[in-house]
């Protein structure tokens, strides 16, 4: 049973959750006994589908997402509605409509975005798996900010029935967890295949991490990680710095969502807040860049090809304070495998001096999505980086 009044006590003071289903029962299956929080850009019937908009506040998803619907049916029970960045263009999770969500390994700091209730909810314990959905990074920045793990699959590998897209060519839904297993028994559900765990042969690193500067403790961090692995490393050379890479997928998904908003998208609109209004204004100005886009992808199939993995921070560095100005910097590591479509995943890697975590990623080919979750146990391992927040927990 689900102690409904303890949960919400709980979400009160960081404001992962927007949504309940009270109603919400878990069944027979491999997902037994576990909770779902869901992404409120993905249907969960009954439930606002509103995508961190207010435009759509009061649209209820008619039915599941095939997700949600295959986590149901392996016996989850799908408890409600997470908060997000408006629209998904964003990392900080700050939204005009539905409220401030706060990291909880502090207070009044941002677990990042555009899935922030997502990493929230789970480094809290207020469920055991979130989805969330990634384009350019929104898995893997909130799973870094919050302390937690989260994949983001190869592009096409799990269902989008369901989502409300930012940017269909780099949209994935993937979990997050406080462990791998729960990473793994998510995504032995949700994957039309999730393939068999197969170790690589060779690292590849940016070279300098490409221009990209670094908190103290994400370095550290780094160096630890690369450290413990047993594999030769060779440096990856891309055709484009990591800023013109970001920036090309930013201009592609601003226009996508200008397009699909419509004559929804206007000066006047009180349903669109004026931060989203100014970013699509500034970044839908310019051009697209599709040059960029296919160099990066080539570059990065080529480099790894059937057994590489790439070795990344997660973000260049924790997270920082609700209110102030994001770095713009967030998503230059993150960027590169939404780009390419490959997968991802961010495991923790170590705190700085004042106790946020930091994360490293790990990026593979396609379809490699069990070989990552192999390798980051090993890892995880000997790093044991994982620490619950000191005020939350189950």
């Amino acid at each position: 049973m689900i102690d409904w009044p303890a949960l919400k006590g709980a979400n009160a003071p960081l404001n992962a959750f927007v949504e309940w289903d009270e109603c919400a029962r878990g069944g027979k299956g491999p997902l037994a006994g576990l909770t779902v929080g869901v992404k409120s850009n993905v249907m969960v019937k009954g439930l606002p589908w509103t995508g961190g908009m207010g435009i759509y506040r009061g649209r209820l998803a008619a039915r599941d997402a095939e997700v949600v619907a295959r986590l149901r049916g392996a016996g989850a029970a799908i408890i409600g509605s997470l908060n997000m960045h408006e629209a998904a263009l964003g990392a900080d999770t700050d939204n005009a409509f539905y409220g401030r969500t706060h990291n909880p390994h502090r207070h009044g700091y941002t677990p990042g975005g555009s899935s922030g209730g997502s990493g929230a909810a789970v480094a809290a314990g207020l469920c055991h798996i979130a989805l969330g959905t990634d384009t350019l990074g929104s898995v893997r920045i909130p799973a870094a900010y919050c302390g937690v793990y989260g994949l983001k699959p190869t592009h096409g590998a799990v269902s989008s029935d369901g989502l409300a897209f930012l940017e269909p060519g780099l949209d994935c839904i993937g979990p997050l967890a406080v462990n791998l297993d729960l990473i793994e028994a998510a995504w032995q559900v949700i994957a039309n295949n999730p393939g068999e765990g197969r170790s690589f042969d060779r690292v590849c690193l940016l070279g300098q991490h490409g221009g990209v500067a670094l908190q103290c403790a994400v370095t550290t961090a780094f160096d630890h990680v690369i450290g413990l692995l047993p594999l030769a490393a060779s440096e990856l050379e891309l055709p484009d710095s990591l800023t013109d890479i970001r920036m090309a997928g930013l201009i592609d998904a601003a226009h996508w969502l200008i397009d699909d908003l419509g004559p929804e998208y206007r000066a006047d609109n009180p349903g669109l807040s004026e931060e989203l209004k100014f970013v699509l204004k500034a970044v839908g100005n310019l051009d697209p860049r599709p040059a960029v886009l296919s160099r990066t992808r080539a570059a990065l199939r080529t480099a790894l090809g059937e057994r590489a993995v790439l070795v990344m921070p997660t973000t260049p560095q924790a997270a920082f304070a609700q209110g102030t100005r994001a770095p713009a910097n967030q998503a230059d590591f993150t960027s590169l495998a939404s780009i390419a479509g490959l997968p991802a995943l961010s495991l923790p890697a170590g705190l700085t001096d004042d106790g946020l975590p930091v994360g490293v990623q790990l990026v593979g080919p396609p379809h490699s999505e069990m070989r990552l979750i192999d390798l980051a146990r090993q890892l995880d391992s000997q790093l044991q980086a994982y620490r619950p927040p000191t005020q939350f927990g189950f």
